[in-house]
């Protein structure tokens, strides 16, 4: 039996299966990901932290989650409007710091996942 070029074995099993399979028809195993699935490339967790660095937001964006790092530079922008009454003064930094930790931490768990 020869592969084609829209087949791939099976993860579990070796069974010879349809590339866009999700499970396989021999053993019932779901397959991770097929051929034809875009890879993900892995996150630098570095340049997550450095981007939320310079403004909080960037490094989520970075890691995909577009609308968490909106609501970060939304919540900034806020933030530095407060500092005229200087409760900002206190937010701002606050807030920063969860945007470099979150956006680091998430690119781990990011990279955690795609190895699996």
């Amino acid at each position: 039996m020869t592969k084609a070029a829209d087949e791939v074995y099976c993860s579990s099993c070796g069974e010879l299966i349809k590339d866009k399979a999700e499970i396989c028809p021999k053993c019932g195993v779901r397959q991770k990901a097929s051929l034809s699935t875009t890879v993900q490339p892995m996150k630098n967790p570095g340049i997550a932290a450095i981007a939320s660095f310079f403004f909080s937001g960037l490094g989520q964006i970075y890691n995909g989650e577009i609308g968490k790092g909106i609501v970060l530079i939304i919540i900034q922008f806020i933030n530095i409007l407060l500092m005229f009454i200087l409760i900002g003064l206190l937010t701002y930094p606050l807030v920063w710091l969860y945007g470099i930790y979150d956006a680091y931490k998430t690119a781990e768990i990011f990279n955690a996942n795609m190895v699996r």
